[in-house]
C-alpha cells in the first residue's frame, strides 16, 4: 500500500508533491525587516515539503513586535520575498506567506518610528519581549483599537495579501493563532470590548471573519487560509468555557467564505493544554475544505491521521529547522538532526542554513 504522506495530493487548485507541510516558525533573520538572500536559501533548502508556510510576516509597521521579523508592506520587502518565492518555485515547491500582526505582543524598541503597540483592549500581556537594544523587557500596555484602527488593520491585511501575490506566493495563511492580533480578538483574556467586536463569542470572532472574507474577496478564496489554536496558552491567553462553541462557529463561517484550508495548532506536546478531540471533530464537520493538523507528529502518526481522514495534510515544525531534507529522512527512516535551540532567533546562518543533509542528498 502506497504512503499517503509521500504521495502527490491536491490543495485547492494546487498540486502538492506530498502531504507534508513545513509549519510557520519565526527565525528572526530579516535584518531591517526585509527578506534577504540567506532567507531565500533557507526556504529553498526545505522545498522538499509539499507546502511551505513562511515565518510570521507583518502586514503593518504596528505588527513588527519581534526583533528582525519580516514585513510585506513596502516595495523593498516585496522585492525581498520575490527572491524567496523564486528559489522555492525553482525546486518545484509551493509556498504560502503567513501574515502575522503581533498586536499587543511586542515592544516599541522593535517597531519602526511612528508605529505603536495596539490590541483589542488595553490589557497588558504577562511576560517579556526580547529587544536587540534593551534585552528582555516587559510587554507594554497596548492602546485599545478604535473602529478606525480596526478598519485600517483590515485594509492592511488585504493589501499585504495583494503584495504577497505580487511577490509570487501561492497564497496567504492568516495567523489567527498563538495570541497574536487576530487571536487576541478571539480570546476573552485579551478582548474585553463592549462594542460589536467583543462580548459574545460571535462578536469576538467578527474581526477574524471580516479580515478573512475581505482577503478572500481580493485575492481569491483558493489562495486564502488561516491558522487557529483552540486551547492555546501562548502569549497570555488560555482556554475558556466557550472554546469549543466559538471554534465550531468560526469553522462554519470560514467554510461559508470557502477558504482553502484551516491549519490547527496543537501545542500539547510542548506543555500546552490538550486540544479536545470533540473540538477538532466539530471543526472537521463544519469545514469542508483542507484541514492541516500539526503538533508533535512523527511519520507513523502522520500516516495514520491521513489514512483515517482526520487530516488532509500534516505540518512539521522544529524537525524542519534542523533537517533541510526532512522529507527524505522521513521516507528513508533516517535519523534526524537535533535542533540547536540557542540559534533559533539569532541573526546569521548558524543554526539556520548550515544543518547537514544526508550524504548524497541535494538541498
Amino acid at each position: 500500500m502506497s504512503s499517503k504522506l509521500f504521495s502527490k495530493t491536491k490543495l485547492g487548485n494546487l498540486e502538492l508533491k506530498n502531504a507534508i507541510v513545513m509549519a510557520p516558525m519565526t527565525r528572526s533573520r530579516a535584518l531591517n525587516n526585509i527578506p534577504n538572500d540567506l532567507i531565500a536559501t533557507y526556504y529553498a533548502q526545505r522545498a522538499g515539503a509539499g507546502l511551505i508556510v513562511t515565518e510570521g510576516t507583518s502586514p503593518s509597521p504596528n505588527g513588527l513586535g519581534y526583533a528582525r521579523i519580516p514585513g510585506i508592506f513596502t516595495k523593498e520587502q516585496i522585492e525581498g520575498w520575490k527572491k524567496v518565492t523564486s528559489a522555492v518555485h525553482a525546486k518545484d515547491g509551493k509556498i504560502f506567506v503567513q501574515l502575522m500582526h503581533t498586536g499587543r505582543i511586542g515592544h516599541s524598541m522593535n517597531l519602526p518610528e511612528g508605529a505603536e503597540i495596539i490590541g483589542p483592549s488595553d490589557i497588558v500581556a504577562k511576560g517579556q519581549m526580547w529587544t536587540d537594544k534593551g534585552g528582555m523587557l516587559d510587554h507594554p500596555t497596548p492602546r485599545e483599537m478604535t473602529k478606525s484602527d480596526i478598519e485600517k488593520a483590515k485594509s492592511e491585511f488585504v493589501q499585504a495579501s495583494v503584495n504577497a501575490i505580487e511577490a509570487g506566493f501561492d497564497g496567504v495563511e492568516l495567523h489567527g493563532a498563538n495570541g497574536y492580533l487576530l487571536d487576541q480578538f478571539l480570546q476573552p483574556d485579551s478582548n474585553q470590548r463592549k462594542d460589536e467586536y467583543g462580548g459574545s463569542f460571535e462578536n469576538r470572532a467578527r474581526f477574524v471573519i471580516e479580515v478573512t472574507k475581505a482577503v478572500a474577496e481580493k485575492i481569491g478564496k483558493e489562495k486564502t487560509a488561516i491558522r487557529l489554536s483552540p486551547y492555546g496558552a501562548f502569549n497570555d491567553v488560555s482556554p475558556f468555557a466557550e472554546t469549543e462553541a466559538e471554534y465550531a462557529y468560526l469553522a462554519e463561517k470560514l467554510n461559508e467564505i470557502g477558504i482553502v484550508y484551516i491549519h490547527l495548532v496543537n501545542h500539547s506536546s510542548m506543555g500546552a493544554p490538550t486540544v479536545e478531540p470533540s473540538t477538532v471533530k466539530k471543526i472537521r464537520e463544519n469545514f469542508k475544505n483542507t484541514l492541516i493538523l500539526s503538533g508533535g507528529y512523527d511519520r507513523q502518526r502522520a500516516e495514520a491521521d491521513l489514512v483515517s481522514g482526520a487530516a488532509n495534510l500534516i505540518a512539521f515544525g522544529k524537525a524542519f529547522l534542523a533537517n533541510p531534507d526532512l522529507v527524505t529522512r522521513l521516507e528513508k527512516g533516517a535519523e534526524l538532526n537535533s535542533p540547536q535551540m540557542d540559534t533559533f532567533y539569532t541573526a546569521d546562518e548558524k543554526g539556520y542554513t548550515d544543518y547537514p543533509a544526508l550524504a548524497g542528498a541535494v538541498v
